[in-house]
C-alpha cells in the first residue's frame, strides 16, 4: 500500500513516552480503593508529568515526558511510581499494576464523575461501568504523518506477540478466567477497538475517523481505541495493546521493543518492502491466542499465517528487530528481559504460582503490589 517514498529516521531522533495506568488498592484487604483525587492533590508531580484520573475512582494514570532512551524512560516511571507509592501511603493505600484487579467487583466501583468519563457511560452503559482495565501505551515519535501511518500498518503483525509478554490479567471476580489476559477480552466487546484495518496514508486515516463520528458511533477521534492509533494532537504512533506490568524492568522493556519494531517497519517502507498485510481475521484470532495463552503453547504467526510454538516466535521477532535493538543501543537489555519472562513467565503465570501456593486469589493483589513497589 506505499504510495510514496520515505525516509527513515535517525535512530538517535526516535523518541519515545509512555503511560501506565494503576488500581488503587488498601493493602489491609487488597480490594480497590476509590481515592484517585487523594493521590493527585497529594502528588508532586506538577504539569504533563501529574497523575490524571482514569475512568474509575480507583484508577490512576501516569505519563513520561519525551524521552530519548529507555533509561529517561526508566527514570521517568520509576518517578511516578515512587510519587504515587509515597503519596498513597499517606492514606494507608498503595498501588499495582496489573491488567485486572483479581477480585474486587466493578459494581463497587464509582466511575469518575467527569464529563468524558459520564459521557462514555450515557454512550456505552454497561460496557463503560464494567470496564476496569488497566494498561501501559508507549508512543514512538514520527513526524512524518504518511510514515506513521505505515508504521501503523506494519507494526500490526508485531502485536500479539506483545500482548503475549505483557499479559497480566488472569483473574476477574475473584476467579481464574484461563486467559493470561482477560483485560483484552474486556475491551474487545467495545466499538472501535482490536488490530485497525490498514490505511493508505494519513488523509485516508482522517477521513475515517472523521466518518466514524458523523456516522455517530464515536464523538471524536480519541474514541478510537485501536491496539496501535495515531493520535491527531500528537506526531506518534501509539501502540495500546498491552497489558500494564507490574515489573518495571519489563514496562521499560515494553518501551524498547515497541521503539524498535516502530524504527524497523519505518526502515521496510523507506526500503520499499512490500506490507505483510495480514487478514483482518488473522490478525484477530492471534491477539486472542496470544491473549489465551500467553506465552505458553502456541501462538499465530501473523506474518506466515500458522501457528507457531511462543518462545520460537518471540525469538523470532528479536531476531528480525536485532539490528533496530543495536541502532538503539538497547538490544542487551531488551533481549536479557524477553528471554526472562520466556524462562520464568509472564505476569499472569505469576499471580497463578502465587495463588496455588497459597491458595487464595489475594495473593495474586499480594504479589502485583509486591512486584510493582519494587523500584
Amino acid at each position: 500500500m506505499t504510495a510514496r517514498s520515505f525516509t527513515a529516521p535517525d535512530p538517535e531522533s526516535l523518541t519515545m513516552g509512555c503511560e501506565e495506568e494503576f488500581q488503587i488498592v488498601d493493602p489491609s484487604t487488597a480490594k480497590l480503593a476509590s481515592r484517585a483525587d487523594k493521590l493527585k492533590r497529594d502528588s508532586h508531580l506538577k504539569g504533563d508529568l501529574a497523575p490524571q484520573n482514569e475512568l474509575h475512582l480507583s484508577q490512576i494514570e501516569t505519563a513520561t515526558s519525551i524521552c530519548g532512551s529507555l533509561g529517561e524512560v526508566r527514570e521517568q516511571l520509576g518517578a511516578a511510581r515512587r510519587d504515587l507509592l509515597e503519596s498513597a501511603s499517606h492514606f494507608g493505600l498503595t498501588i499495582g499494576a496489573a491488567g485486572t484487579h483479581a477480585f474486587s467487583d466493578w459494581h463497587d466501583q464509582p466511575v469518575t464523575p467527569k464529563k468524558r468519563y459520564l459521557g462514555m457511560v450515557t454512550d456505552y452503559q454497561y460496557l463503560t461501568r464494567e470496564l476496569l482495565i488497566f494498561g501501559q501505551h508507549v508512543h514512538v515519535g514520527i513526524a512524518d504523518p504518511d510514515l506513521a501511518v505505515q508504521v501503523m500498518n506494519r507494526s500490526r503483525v508485531y502485536l500479539p506477540t506483545l500482548l503475549a509478554l505483557t499479559a497480566s490479567s488472569p483473574y476477574w471476580l475473584g476467579e481464574d478466567t484461563g486467559y493470561d489476559s482477560f483485560r483484552m477480552l474486556m475491551w474487545l466487546k467495545w466499538p472501535m477497538t482490536g488490530p485497525p484495518q490498514p490505511f493508505k496514508d494519513r488523509a485516508d486515516y482522517d477521513r475515517t475517523i472523521d466518518g466514524l463520528v458523523r456516522a455517530g458511533v464515536i464523538s471524536d477521534g480519541s474514541k478510537v481505541y485501536w491496539d496501535v492509533r495515531i493520535p491527531r494532537e500528537l506526531p506518534t504512533v501509539e501502540f495500546r495493546v498491552s497489558d500494564v506490568s507490574p515489573r518495571l524492568d519489563d514496562a521499560v522493556m515494553l518501551a524498547g521493543l515497541v521503539r524498535a519494531i516502530a524504527l524497523r517497519c519505518a526502515r521496510a517502507a523507506a526500503d520499499g518492502e512490500p506490507d505483510p498485510n495480514p487478514r483482518p481475521e488473522l490478525l484477530k484470532a492471534a491477539s486472542w491466542r496470544a491473549a489465551r495463552s500467553g506465552v505458553n503453547g502456541e501462538l499465530v504467526d501473523v506474518a506466515a499465517g500458522r501457528k507457531r510454538p511462543a518462545a520460537e516466535l518471540v525469538e523470532g521477532m528479536l531476531g528480525e528487530l536485532a539490528d533496530e535493538l543495536n541502532d538503539l543501543g538497547e538490544g542487551a537489555f531488551v533481549r536479557e528481559r524477553v528471554r526472562e519472562i520466556l524462562d520464568g513467565g509472564n505476569s499472569a503465570d505469576r499471580q497463578r504460582a502465587a495463588v496455588q501456593r497459597s491458595g487464595e486469589v489475594r495473593s495474586a493483589v499480594d504479589l502485583v503490589v509486591r512486584e510493582t513497589a519494587e523500584l
